[in-house]
């Protein structure tokens, strides 16, 4: 007897069937089912129809990227300063990547870890080597790398720290944003996050971002096992530490109690905040475990890493995590590819300089318009937050750019991300800048 599942598979079969022979309409219909839609208005009904809305996207269809730009399905080109929240770090479609993705595709693409490959220990050696860690846990989403960082935690925790059984308690900063697995939420404080999905996972507790005290009571229970934070929280709006030496002192509280710092680059790293790790702008800070992903591909296939000592990772034994994508012959070979163009191009240097250019440029630009209450960043990972009205809202401001020919995306309300892949030139940052002031002097 065939399963509900087959059953319905069968009735699709059917009537795609029913289409050949039932006239010009239907043979019509056929014709265009699984191919590109002609216009962008197309593209977006079908997603109407037939996905599920969990994202708001500014109603543009793009089809085509390359370093700093994409076009639209009718051509039109923008300004992309979002970069796929940082994930092309590198730029868009970048031929050394994309090269390395295709060439291993075609010619092993996937084994699974029960056998060995010959492109993994390569790029496991060239990670930790590259970050001066012992070993890497490869994995592919970022909320992967988060959870097994979690898991690695509190394991460590029971065999090395001593803590009770099922006792373990893993600390999270407010506002922050790791994806949306049921871990993931149970540590989120936005109720657009968490609303709805509990019950949830239990031994995760929360402080204040940026409050080195509340982090010193807080660990001082011998039952915590880790501190997990962004560096500059990004889907907070870009929130930047102002306790001086904020990371390097909250390393300096947990090694005290005997914690595991675990610092979330997955999108602060790789050059975003000016440095190959944001953490270490803080300088002598190394946390416990960090955890990457995003631009480790950039943007071509999902690829994350957790990466730690070997008194932390060795806790973890054959059969008790694992992944049947994590470490895979094209993601290692398109993960090595992505840090050396980071090198060979020098993109930390370039985020660095070109973030304070922009900055500096966008707070020149604010000076002049009461209606923005800040900028800030580090590196090009920068934010404007918007005094916004009734009639002059984020949301607003960043469909008229994209009118203009910039696109950016509002975060938490009224803020802005000004984030574009790190291959952005001097003359696009002057066209970002313009634009932005045309659009405010439009909205005015």
């Amino acid at each position: 007897m065939l399963s509900p599942s087959s059953s319905l598979v069968g009735a699709g079969i059917a009537r795609l069937a029913r289409a050949v022979s039932s006239g010009a309409a239907s043979r019509a219909w056929l014709r265009g089912f699984g191919s590109t839609a002609s216009s962008s208005d197309e593209c977006i009904a079908k997603e109407a129809r037939h996905g599920c809305a969990n994202y708001a996207p500014l109603p543009v269809v793009l089809s085509k990227g390359e370093g700093c730009l994409v076009w639209d399905l009718e051509g039109k080109e923008y300004l992309d300063c979002l970069a796929a929240y940082s994930a092309v770090n590198q730029g868009h479609c970048h031929p050394k990547i994309v090269a390395a993705l295709v060439q291993q595709a075609q010619t092993l693409g996937l084994t699974s870890r029960a056998f060995h490959n010959d492109k993994l220990g390569e790029y496991e050696e060239y990670i930790t080597t590259l970050f001066g860690y012992d070993k890497v846990l490869p994995m592919n989403t970022g909320v992967e790398g988060g959870e097994s960082a979690v898991k690695l935690a509190r394991k460590w925790g029971y065999e090395v720290k001593g803590v009770a059984p099922n006792a373990a308690k893993v600390v999270f900063a407010a506002n922050n944003f790791w994806g949306r697995t049921i871990s993931a939420v149970s540590s989120s404080t936005d109720p657009e996050s968490f609303g709805n999905f509990g019950p949830f996972v239990p031994g995760f507790d929360v402080i204040p971002y940026d409050s080195l005290d509340r982090l010193e009571q807080a660990v001082s229970d011998p039952n915590v096992c880790a501190f997990m934070v962004e560096p500059v929280q990004g889907e907070a709006g870009v929130v930047v530490p102002k306790t001086p030496q904020y990371l390097k002192r909250a390393k300096e509280i947990c090694a005290k109690h005997d914690v595991l710092l675990i610092a979330d680059e997955v999108q602060t790293g790789l050059g975003r905040c000016g440095s190959m790790l944001a953490s270490s702008f803080d300088r002598g800070t190394r946390p416990d475990v960090v955890v990457l992903g995003k631009a480790l591909s950039g943007g071509t296939y999902p690829v994350s890493a957790v990466l730690c000592d070997a008194p932390v990772m060795d806790v973890i034994r054959p059969g008790q995590h694992g992944s049947t994508y994590g470490g895979n012959p094209t993601a290692a070979s398109v993960a090595i590819a992505a840090l050396e163009v980071l090198i060979e191009e020098r993109l930390c240097e370039r985020s660095e300089a070109l973030g304070k250019l922009l900055r500096s440029k966008l707070q020149a630009v604010a000076a002049r318009d009461e209606r923005i209450a800040e900028v800030r960043g580090r590196g090009l990972m920068n934010a404007v937050e918007i005094a916004e009205t009734d009639s002059f809202t984020a949301w607003d401001l960043c469909l008229r750019l994209m009118e203009n020919g910039v696109l950016a995306k509002p975060t938490h309300g009224n803020i802005i991300r000004f984030t574009p892949p790190l291959v952005i030139s001097e003359s696009q940052i002057d066209r970002l800048v313009s634009v932005f002031q045309q659009t405010l002097n439009e909205s005015a």
